[in-house]
This record gives structure tokens, sequence and C-alpha cells, in this order.
């Protein structure tokens, strides 16, 4: 099946941080696979700073290396166009040099599309902008791009965006969820709102559940410093699991315009009941692994890769959560995410109700209700759990059965990375998959309760091995509703 590719307008892409571990493993590779795919016009051009001071060419074989180790079956004849499109400034933030260097090299082309990506630790985003604004570099045509953790609570969150309101218009503003951009997670909207069998069941009096899963198998690693100032709860709770609830509960948006979508997703977050006080304890569920096994082997614990004897760090979050509206009154999401887990899997799960009477005898076997599961990695898809009945003779036997679709398998083409989406989505000025600046307060504003309460609290996180499903708590956290984390569907 072909994909029809439509160019984009010629932009002059700079990106801080351009020797950086983002850059080395999803920019370039994603920039790489648009031109090959002859979406990047012939005119543009990948603007790159960093401190260390390269030549072009230097910088040409440190990217072709990057994409080397991280692109398959590389075309010689698209990686070679691909390079030529390099440029390279040596810029200091900190230092504050090399600022005019950028500038002179985007004024050779005022008029096109400008984008800054910020692929740096959230310290320099504030001081790059102001530097940006300083330069004179803001256009009509300029967008700013912000990867997460957009602060780490809601007060530096609102100082974070303050400043960088202060030099780029909220519609210049674009702040990264790649979650976002992955297929199936769009997907999840055009199964909801592109056919009449999925909508009329999407509430509380069909759905018993909806689970949220984003499992990693490996650790901390290199980000050991980083994480522990972090937590899960800030790192993928307070964007991706958040992003992904608001899109599974949203009502259906007047249309797929970007304010439409975001306006429905602010409603979900600020219909989220809160956590706080007593109920933390009762509704969430935090945990530290220890050292374990995985595929590779034996694997450290947190603190052997921290490199420290304590740490109240948490490496697991699971958590009950409750939307407060007509549509899901009294149907739970349920909500995790760790490090040196079993897989690594992210998925939604919605469960649905069982049904209401069987005409079937005893003899028949058990009926499972229907589960639609979304997976969005590892192998994108979409599977419906149905009750069939077994085939042959010897009168009714009842059985579940998956219908899949492997987005790799029923399309025959390759599945591009989110970065890929998203990157074209910011030269078109399409907002639609980026967080509003109201949204990242709303999920600021429920999550700061439960972190001031743990930061309260005297305990540590829970134990877990590395290799299982995290800590005993997270699985009575949802047992003693009398429901199972959809494991099976792993």
């Amino acid at each position: 099946m072909a994909v029809r590719v439509i160019e984009v307008d010629e932009f002059d892409l700079v990106v801080f941080g351009g020797t950086g571990d983002l850059a080395h493993r999803k920019l370039l590779p994603a920039l790489y696979h648009r031109d090959l795919d002859r979406q990047l016009p012939a005119g543009a051009r990948i603007v790159v700073t960093a401190r260390r001071r390269y030549a072009d060419a230097d910088y040409r074989d440190w990217a072709a290396a990057a994409l080397g180790e991280h692109v398959a079956d590389l075309d010689e004849a698209a990686l070679k166009r691909f390079l030529a499109r390099i440029r390279y400034v040596p810029l200091d933030v900190d230092a504050g040099t090399g600022w005019s260097e950028l500038a002179a090299v985007l004024e050779e082309r005022p008029d096109v599309v400008r984008v800054f990506y910020l692929a740096v630790a959230p310290d320099f985003f504030g001081p790059i902008c102001e530097g940006i604004g300083g330069e004179g570099l803001v256009n009509a045509t300029t967008r700013v791009v912000i990867e997460k953790p957009i602060g780490k609570d809601g007060a530096s969150a609102r100082a974070l965006n303050a400043t960088i309101g202060a030099v780029f218009d909220e519609h210049q503003i674009f702040r990264i969820d790649h979650y976002l951009g992955k297929e199936t997670v769009q997907n999840l909207m055009a199964l909801r709102f592109a056919n009449a069998l999925f909508e009329p069941l999407w509430n509380a009096a069909h759905v018993d559940h909806v689970q949220i899963t984003v499992a990693e198998s490996l650790g901390v690693g290199g980000r050991a410093g980083y994480y522990d100032a972090a937590g899960a709860l800030r790192d993928m709770v307070q964007n991706h699991l958040l992003q992904l609830l608001c899109l599974a509960a949203m009502e259906p948006p007047e249309s797929m315009d970007a304010d439409s979508v975001r306006d429905e997703k602010l409603k979900v977050l600020k219909a989220l009941a809160p956590i706080t006080g007593d109920s933390v304890d009762r509704l969430t569920v935090r945990g530290q692994y220890r050292a374990g096994a995985s595929a590779g082997g034996a694997v450290p614990g947190y603190l052997e890769e921290l490199g420290r004897d304590d740490s109240r760090t948490e490496t697991f979050v699971a958590l009950k959560v409750q939307i407060a509206n007509w549509r899901w009154a009294g149907v739970p999401f349920y909500l995790r995410t760790g490090k040196r887990l079993a897989t690594r899997v992210s998925e939604i799960v919605v469960q649905f109700r069982p049904i209401p009477h069987s005409i079937f005898d005893p003899e028949a076997g058990p009926i499972a209700a229907n589960r639609l599961i979304l997976r969005l990695q590892p192998d994108e898809g979409v599977t419906m759990q149905v009750m069939i009945k077994d085939p042959g003779p010897g009168g009714m036997r009842l059985r579940q059965v998956p219908l899949d679709m492997s987005f790799a398998e029923a399309f025959k083409v390759r599945n591009p990375d989110a970065y890929e989406r998203l990157l074209m989505d910011v030269i078109r000025g399409n907002q639609t998959l980026f967080m509003r600046r109201d949204e990242v307060d709303a999920a600021w504003s429920w999550i700061d309760p439960i972190l001031d309460a743990w930061a309260a609290g005297a305990g540590h996180p829970k134990p877990y091995t590395s290799g299982t499903w995290g800590p005993s708590a997270a699985i009575a956290l949802i047992e003693r509703d009398g429901r199972t984390w959809a494991e099976d569907g792993l």
C-alpha cells in the first residue's frame, strides 16, 4: 500500500543540543527518513548548535555515524542529500557566545519557516528562549519546540511557561510529547470517532474499567542523575500517561482543529478526581527496583545504578484514577509505569462489562467480557478480544479469541517513528498533537498534591525485583476491586 507524502514548506530547523542523545537517537534519524521519502523540500536546512567547536564537515561525520547506528539500510544517495542540508554553529549558552553567528546564518533566509528545537536540559529552556528573543530571531513563521519535563511542579512550570511566553506567542510554542505521535494513539481517535461501532459503547454503561500501562524493561542507566531528581510520577505520569488518559476519555471534539481537541483534553484533566490526604496511600503505589534478572541476565538495582545507599525516588507508579463526569462516573482508570519491569510495552486496555445474562449451558465454558487493546509499542496495533464457538462437532463450546490488526502487517509499510510525524506537524504549524499551556497547568495541579503527600510521608517506595511487574501493592491496588492487570494481553 503506497503512503501519500505531502511536501512541507521550506524551513530552517535549528537544533539546540545537536550533539546530545536526543539528536543522536531520534531527531537526525527522523529527519533523514522524511528526506528519504522526499517530504523535505530542496531548500530545507538543518542548523545544529552545540558547545563543541565543530566545522560543518566534522558534524556531518558525527551525524553520519549516528544514522549508521540507528537507521537500517541507509541509502547512500539520500544520506548524501541529507548531510548536505546540515550547517553547524558552535554556540555556548552559558558563555553567551555564538548567537551572532547563528543569527547571520538564519538571516540568509528570513522568509522561510523557522523552527527552534530545544533538545537540551530543562535548565537551558529559559536562557535559550531569551537569547533567541534578544537576537531578534522571532518572526511570523517561527516556532519553538520544548521537550519534557516542563517544570518539576506547578510553580516551576508556570514560571518556565511565562519565560517562554515572553518571547513566543502561544501558537508558536510546541510542547512535544512523543507518545502523541504514535500511530496507535492517533488511531484511538479514528476508532472512536470514525466508526459507529465503538463510540456508543464508550461510557460507564458499557465499560468496566480502563488500564494504561507504559512499561520499560531497562533501568535508568546514564540518566540516573536526572531521574533521581524527577522520578516516575514527574517523568512519565504527568505528561505521557495523563495525555493518553485524556485521549481515551475525552468527549468528541467538534473538529480535528488543534484547539477543539485540546479543549476536550483540558476538560478531562479538570474533571480528574483529586488524590489528596489519606486517599494518596489508598489510590497510589510507588516502587523502586532492586537487583534481579532480565532477558540479558542479572541486572543491578536502582541504588547500585545511582551509586548511593539511599533514595526515596520512585521508579514505579500505579494509580487508581476517577473522572468526575457523566460519561465516566464510577469507571476506574488504572495507570502504571515503571523501569525494569517484565517487558517493554505500552498499551491501553478498555475492559467492557460482562454480558448481563448467559443463554449457554455451563458446559459451554465461561464467558469472558470483551476487551479492546491498543498497543503503542513495541508492535503497534489493535486487538479486540471476543467470544466465539470453538470449531468442531460435539456441542457448543465457547472460547475467547483475538481479532488482531498489526499495522506493520496490515499496511506493509515502515511504521514512521513518532518524531517524524511530530516534526512535520511543527513545520506545518499544526498543534493538535502538542500540549497547550493550560493543559500543563491542569496536569500539575492534579499531580502536585500526590508529590506533596509523598514528600511529607516517612515511608520509602516499595521494593520490587527487576524483571517483575512491580511491587505487590500494585497488584493489590486493582485486585481489591475484583479486577486484575491485563498481563495476559501483553
